[in-house]
């Protein structure tokens, strides 16, 4: 086993290039598997990696050398100023999504390291889809009929006696949950009307109603959901027709709902004639509840349930559905086929490949050990060395700790300088739609090197002081 990766001797012979002539000779591959204690392999990837960015050039029979940096004339683009107008006030969500650097330890993102995944399914599922008519052929527009059936089946397990559970033809297949948000605030809400959101909920939620035009009331909320009655004062004072919610184990705060909130709630938004917009991102990420969907309780069409299989299955495979009754269905459907006319077959027929293996039910119940210990890992590391700050809720699935800080931390400038020491945090201010209730910084526990939680942690308080 490499002592050293690719990665890190790219990082470290950047630095290096940076700091010596053109021309400069470097150093033989021989000599780089003694300093990075890395195999001959492993160095020359490194190196042909270099070459591919410019910074070295190999001369056969000589050796490989620093290659000089190249100049370019400066190109001017200040016409696009005023071809474009005034720039949009729209949301980063960058501190969830920014690359870091090698090495360093990564609290920050929101999707699970290969490790969670069932990656030999997902590798064996698309290797068998693309030998079959669905790498070739354009895919329905609704979806995949089985597929549509197989997110329905899910629903319907948490139907109660007495609810019609949904049927196929509700079910809408998408390139992704986030797409799904786009269209389902342009269809459901519309630009200029408002819709009311948990307070702190998922930055791109925020992003996708920003960009359709969408004004959001902040609604807020505890470790049981919000406060029902402040949920129906909302309605009343703005006339919303939309509330947009995570449920089960929100992000960024890892929330579920009890059952009696959920049954308020929904009670609240059919006294007003309004739409649920529900997103189950993290159906598949229980820990130690099981997800209790509020779609499965309506059969009136007042919920738009949203379930995603990105975290879950893979990245790579962006393959979500929406479940939605009546005439909101064909709102949505429509705009998702101006949008992206259809969703990969060949994608959703791996997604499906993947969730009907008798291996997937062994993956979930396997992926289930994993985040417990690493949640666990990571909340005894924050009581440890995060004395000052409060975890005030342990998740009971999802990914993330929503850790609340000292009053008059400065969460950004906490991020900023510990990232400066290999340690990437998400400033919690990206999650709330309008100003923070207070400093707030979410940690992920679902990324690599979960063996250096502690050490990660530790130098969070050190910098916290």
């Amino acid at each position: 086993m490499d002592q050293g990766s690719a990665e890190r001797i790219v990082a470290s012979l950047r630095e290096w290039v940076a700091t010596v002539p053109a021309g400069t000779q470097v150093p033989s591959n021989r000599a780089l598997c003694r300093t990075h204690g890395a195999s001959p392999v492993t160095v020359q990837r490194a190196v042909r990696t270099l070459t591919g960015l410019g910074l070295v050039e190999s001369r056969p029979g000589v050796g490989t050398f620093v290659r000089a940096a190249p100049t370019h004339r400066p190109v001017d683009h200040g016409w696009q100023s005023a071809a474009l107008g005034a720039r949009p006030l729209l949301p980063a969500g960058a501190s969830a999504q920014r690359a870091v650097a090698p090495g360093a330890v990564q609290l920050h993102s929101g999707y699970p390291v290969a490790d969670l995944l069932p990656g030999r399914l997902v590798r064996a599922a698309l290797a068998r889809a693309a030998r079959t008519d669905a790498a070739v052929t354009r895919a329905p527009v609704g979806g995949d009929p089985a597929l549509q059936a197989w997110f329905a089946g899910e629903l319907a397990r948490h139907s109660p006696p007495g609810v019609q559970p949904p049927n196929p033809r509700d079910v809408l297949v998408l390139p992704g949950s986030q797409s799904g948000l786009s269209s389902i605030f342009r269809a459901v809400v519309g630009p200029g009307h408002p819709m009311l959101v948990e307070s702190p909920t998922y930055w791109g939620a925020i992003l996708a109603a920003t960009q359709a035009g969408v004004e959001l009331v902040p609604v807020p909320v505890g470790p049981e959901g919000p406060d029902p009655a402040a949920l129906d004062q909302a309605f009343g004072r703005t006339g919303a027709r939309a509330f947009y919610a995570q449920p089960t184990y929100a992000n960024p705060t890892g929330a579920q709902w009890t059952p009696q909130r959920g049954r308020a709630v929904l009670d609240v938004v059919r006294a007003h004639r309004a739409f649920l917009v529900e997103d189950d991102w993290a159906h598949d990420l229980a820990i130690d509840t099981e997800p209790r969907p509020l779609a499965a309780h309506d059969d009136a069409g007042h919920v738009v349930y949203l379930r995603s299989l990105t975290k879950s299955v893979s990245p790579a495979l962006r393959v979500a559905a929406v479940i939605a009754r009546g005439p909101v269905r064909e709102r949505i459907g429509a705009d998702r086929g101006a949008e992206t006319m259809y969703v990969s077959g060949l994608l959703q027929a791996a997604a499906l490949d993947v969730v009907t293996q008798p291996a997937w039910r062994q993956h979930l119940r396997r992926t289930r050990q994993q985040l417990r210990v690493r949640r666990d890992l990571l909340v005894e590391a924050v009581r440890e060395h995060l004395p000052p700050a409060r975890l005030e809720h342990v998740p009971a699935g999802g990914l993330n700790l929503w850790v609340r800080l000292p009053d008059g931390a400065d969460p950004a400038d906490l991020v900023r300088r510990c990232e400066a020491r290999g340690v990437v945090i998400a400033d919690g201010a990206d999650w709330f739609p309008a100003e923070p209730s207070g400093p707030f910084v979410r940690l992920n526990y679902s990324g690599p090197d979960a063996d250096r939680f502690g050490e990660a942690v530790r130098v969070v308080g050190q910098v916290l002081g």
